[in-house]
């Protein structure tokens, strides 16, 4: 179903529906982030003890150590918080409203070892941190809804806002394509191996004039053609921006061209990543800068590609600095304000993602219409777009029913993982009819009952299943672990250190919620539905049963799903309709699997 494009009345001027339109962002960038500050607020509000027992907060913290570039290194006697790396946090002596709290970002996860830093160039650790006991840490809240006001602010008042991105978005706009350049894209596509799905992308977004749309199911190359796309314009002498919601995936971008560029099948690439040095560790053959100003690329007069966030181009980072195009890679999490911010550092605006992974991450979603939808939500189905269609990761048993239930069943399997099927060095000894290679999709019923956001017995069962699959010999790097709940995450890591001591190994197994698992693969999946009291389930339906997050979840293993649960949660019976669909889709996803019942205490 087409997405109809947020607009105002139709019997406006052109000014004034920009005027509208522009107010209606402004509304929800203003409305969302007093939603947050106020839920943020209302947990500081709360005894500690309160904070500490929901996992909101975490006490007794310890100094370790302190280093002079603001990085700290933290201990705890327990943490059962719901906390995860990356987490902007708020370091306090247990009351969030002193003054004297500062903003940290939670690097390192290990548990009890935690490892913490912070950008505020006016703390005085020695001063601050005098106190080595006795610290807390809680929620903490960073506002960058002034960056997001001026972007829009901006918009309205330049030619290109005018004339080129509001057009776009409001669905007034509507992009040429070059034959010519078509046809030059499609030809080296062929010489690069690329399906037809792929050459088509990469020709329609290197041909257009103003903007073209990938849209890349599971395991389908998007990041390939990203990064094709981006060799196509720098060989044209253009400066590429690539930015999207999140650090991983503009890393995973970049390190896609350094391989690609490594090849030498295009010309070479001067590219770097700018931002925070400590969200630049996955970067392989990749610089890091602080600012665009500290970069060698400031001495060059032709083509290069710089990765980073849409923020960037609104501080000291990468202000001022224009590029060609901009690529937005997923694109489906990425709201309206923040596409106009990356949009005005260009003239030409690709977007690259699938609305049927994950949306825009915001507090309230109960308003406003298709101004909560993703940018990309917003332009697809508007006759400049192509999906990928060729699946490299999922083997035939794993993509039938996700290509079925979102792509029309257009989605098939191609190449090598057609018939993949898990190879564990040796057999395994426990748990066979789990494991078992033929079965590429298995449920295991536990029929435990009233669990909320934690299951202790889905918990153990996914600790065992991973040490005996550990014992196979198969590498720690190709398991991963889903749950819904960061609650349930912690559970289940919490009992890793029981079986898996050595921390460098433990890190190396994926155990997260959906959100962080989004663009990841692996070997074997398990996923842990954790919930199995109905009432709650109900409760909690427009989350849980959510379909995005199910497509995510159940797509990202290359030869294995382990879904581990309880079939109570199918009796679950929301009062709204359209949630007791999502019900019976998640019913239908257990029925095409092997069913196994298990009894199991740990």
């Amino acid at each position: 179903m087409q997405t109809q494009p947020p607009n105002a009345e139709l019997n406006l001027s052109s000014s004034q529906q920009m005027s509208a339109f522009l107010s209606q962002l402004r509304r929800l960038v203003l409305d969302e982030t007093a939603t947050v500050r106020q839920q943020i607020f209302q947990v500081w509000s709360k005894p500690i003890s309160e904070r500490v027992a929901e996992g909101l907060a975490l006490e007794g913290i310890r100094v370790v150590r302190v280093d002079p570039d603001g990085t700290i290194e933290l201990a705890c006697d327990r943490n059962a918080s719901r906390f995860r790396e990356g987490d902007v946090l708020l370091l306090n002596r247990g009351n969030p409203f002193e003054m004297s709290n500062v903003l940290v970002t939670l690097e390192i996860d290990d548990e009890t070892n935690l490892l913490v830093s912070s950008d505020d160039p006016g703390v005085n650790w020695g001063t601050v941190l005098d106190e080595r006991s006795g610290w807390v840490l809680d929620q903490g809240f960073l506002d960058f809804s002034q960056f997001v006001l001026d972007a829009l602010d901006q918009a309205g008042d330049t030619a290109i806002g005018r004339e080129r991105v509001l057009p776009l978005l409001m669905g007034q706009a509507r992009p040429a394509m070059d034959l010519a350049r078509y046809e030059r894209a499609f030809a080296r596509a062929e010489t690069w191996n690329l399906n037809d799905a792929q050459s088509e992308a990469l020709a329609q977004a290197y041909a257009t004039n103003l903007t073209y749309l990938i849209q890349g199911p599971p395991g389908t190359g998007k990041t390939l053609v990203l990064a094709r796309l981006v060799q196509l314009l720098a060989e044209d002498g253009e400066r590429v921006l690539i930015t999207a919601f999140t650090h991983r995936a503009i890393n995973n971008a970049l390190n896609k061209l350094a391989e690609l560029d490594r090849r030498m099948d295009a010309a070479p690439l001067s590219l770097c990543k700018i931002g925070r040095h400590s969200r630049a560790d996955d970067l392989a053959g990749v610089e890091n800068y602080e600012s665009f100003e500290l970069s060698p690329l400031t001495e060059l007069n032709g083509a290069y590609v710089v990765g980073a966030t849409p923020f960037a181009t609104r501080t000291k980072r990468l202000s001022g600095v224009e590029f060609d195009t901009v690529i937005f890679d997923e694109a489906s999490q990425i709201t309206l304000p923040l596409a106009v911010m990356g949009m005005l550092a260009a003239k030409r605006y690709i977007f690259i993602g699938d609305q049927k992974q994950l949306p825009p991450v915001l507090t309230t979603r109960q308003s406003g219409g298709a101004f909560r939808d993703s940018v990309f939500g917003v332009l697809i189905d508007r006759g400049f777009d192509t999906m990928l269609d060729e699946t490299y990761r999922m083997n035939t048993e794993l993509t039938a029913w996700p290509s079925k239930q979102f792509y029309e069943g257009l989605l098939r399997s191609s190449g090598a993982a057609i018939h993949r099927r898990i190879g564990y060095p040796r057999p395994p000894t426990r748990f066979i009819d789990i494991l078992e290679p033929e079965e590429p999709k298995v449920f295991v019923d536990l029929k435990h009952r009233n669990a909320t956001t934690r299951s202790h017995s889905e918990a153990g069962l996914v600790v065992d299943l991973v040490a005996t699959i550990l014992e196979t010999g198969l590498s720690p790097s190709e398991i991963g672990v889903v749950a819904p709940y960061r609650a349930q995450g912690r559970e289940i890591r919490n009992l890793l250190r029981t079986v898996v001591p050595h921390a460098v190994v433990r890190r190396q197994i994926v155990t997260d919620t959906v959100e962080r698992m989004q663009g990841q693969e692996r070997d074997i999946v398990i996923l842990s539905l954790t919930t199995s009291h109905p009432a709650f389930a109900a409760s909690m339906a427009e989350f849980f049963f959510q379909p995005e997050r199910l497509n995510v979840a159940i797509t990202r293993p290359r030869s294995k799903l382990i879904i581990v649960g309880s079939s109570y949660l199918l009796t679950t019976t929301p009062d709204n309709l359209e949630y007791q669909l999502l019900v019976e889709q998640l019913e239908d996803l257990i029925a095409s699997c092997a069913y196994r019942t298990l009894s199991y205490t740990r």
